[in-house]
């Protein structure tokens, strides 16, 4: 397709689900002829993978996309992901952007680069005209796009997207119109790209999606998430499976029993809560209740007692009283969290909590939302302390710590535990001995032989 080697650079703002379609989209190119680059090596091409689920992304998104204009004049940039599909218009008005790609647009990016560098040789605008677009209406996408497998050495940790889109409609969230409705990988793809990764020395998978559980409903013939983990749990060489994030209203039995009953399944949880009011879940239209929350929670701590257990909340959503928010963090007080994610309420165009009314004051969100961080920073160390020990074993990560220079490692229950050790040991499964938990870090030491 190309003459030489044009370089492309990623930077990507976001989910998880961005970082793995990044990496997608360097497996394209590097397919057709483009050499990735990463770091602070100088590209020919920049892609923008964009966030828009609060007001704050959208901010960061701007200001990413001015830097690399700024700092990377001639350069030749491409604007993608979640704002680029619900707002092209605002992405085409930033001076110095070239291109604006849909979120399913972006699994065409080498040829449409291709053809716009075809257009632009040495970068000069073509008759004047301002950024190219191609978004259609994500609303019309049906598939998820398999992509060839980028390099990806030096990552200690895969990802295996399996789903894309949500079937929900929460009252705050602008995911769907971001997204567009469910939709499965098949599930034969799947594995091959598990067992890909596995070859390739990764013995840690973490499937992701926008909305996990529903995997599978709209394959033919239909399957469930519990069939494609048990499946993934047959693969030889696997060690941990994850789930990156599952609402509570998809734990099935048959899934429970998966997760809780697999040792190729980490002992380790994201559910998203929201808000611990019923009353708030109703005007968020979430589909669970606390009390659905709780049961399954307890249960899941039950038989699995060593359980690393995250969810998500919204602060300060319209309507959301002294009262409601006492309740959420009585609920997440009474249930073990090893850790929360906080995020403050932010309108989203379109959405339907924009037309509440009832609007909690900036000051009151700011209040709420640093009682809760400080809540989930104490129920992090405790339930870090509880380790304390105990030998676990560790994924150990690419990159050292910075602060202390020790290597970093991963347990199943997603612990992060820093320890002295060889640089040999990145990539591999350790023991690893908790010694020490404080605030700023838990540390341990390595066992054994490899010691």
């Amino acid at each position: 397709m190309t003459t030489r080697a044009i370089t492309v650079g990623v930077a990507t703002l976001g989910c998880r689900l961005n970082q793995v379609e990044s990496q997608e989209m360097l497996g394209l190119v590097e397919a057709q002829g483009f050499r990735p680059v990463a770091g602070a090596e100088r590209a020919e091409v920049y892609v923008v993978n964009t966030c828009t689920v609060t007001g704050r992304a959208d901010v960061s998104d701007r200001q990413l996309i001015r830097r690399i204009t700024r700092e990377r004049p001639g350069a030749l940039v491409v604007v993608t992901g979640c704002w680029a599909q619900t707002d092209p218009q605002a992405v085409a008005r930033i001076p110095g952007v070239d291109l604006v790609l849909g979120n399913q647009e972006k699994y065409r990016l080498p040829e449409l680069v291709a053809a716009l560098l075809a257009q632009r040789p040495e970068h000069q605008a073509v008759d004047g005209r301002g950024p190219e677009i191609r978004v259609a209406p994500i609303a019309e996408a049906r598939s998820v796009p398999a992509a060839p497998l980028a390099r990806v050495a030096g990552r200690s940790r895969a990802f295996v997207k399996i789903q894309d889109g949500c079937q929900h409609r929460c009252a705050f969230c602008i995911v769907p119109a971001a997204r567009g409705a469910s939709r499965s990988q098949d599930p034969e793809v799947v594995l091959d790209r598990v067992r890909a990764l596995i070859e390739a020395g990764h013995g840690e998978i973490t499937l992701t999606g926008v909305d996990l559980g529903h995997y599978g409903w709209d394959l033919l013939p239909r399957t469930t998430l519990a069939v494609l983990l048990r499946q993934l749990a047959e693969v030889a060489g696997l060690r941990w499976l994850r789930l990156s994030s599952i609402l509570p209203a998809y734990v099935t039995a048959d899934l429970l029993e998966v997760i809780t009953g697999s040792p190729r399944v980490a002992p380790h949880l994201h559910l998203p809560l929201q808000s611990g009011s019923d009353r708030v879940l109703r005007l968020m239209r979430r589909p669970y209740n606390t009390r659905m929350y709780r049961t399954l929670v307890e249960r899941l701590a039950r038989d699995l007692p060593d359980l690393g257990l995250g969810a998500d909340l919204i602060v300060g959503h319209p309507g959301e009283s002294e009262a409601d928010f006492a309740e959420t963090r009585a609920l997440v007080s009474g249930l073990p969290f090893s850790y929360l994610h906080v995020f403050s309420y932010s309108d989203r165009k379109g959405t339907e909590s924009t037309r509440l009314t009832d609007r909690v004051p900036a000051q009151t969100i700011r209040a709420r939302s640093a009682a809760l961080r400080q809540l989930g920073r104490e129920k992090a160390l405790a339930f870090r302390q509880r380790m304390l020990g105990r030998t676990h074993e560790a994924l150990v990560l690419e990159a050292r710590d910075r602060a202390t220079g020790l290597l970093s490692g991963l347990t199943a229950n997603y612990v992060e535990v820093l320890f002295d050790g060889p640089d040999r040991l990145a990539r591999g499964f350790v023991p690893v001995t908790i010694t020490d938990c404080r605030p700023e870090g838990t540390f341990g030491r390595l066992e054994g032989s490899i010691a």
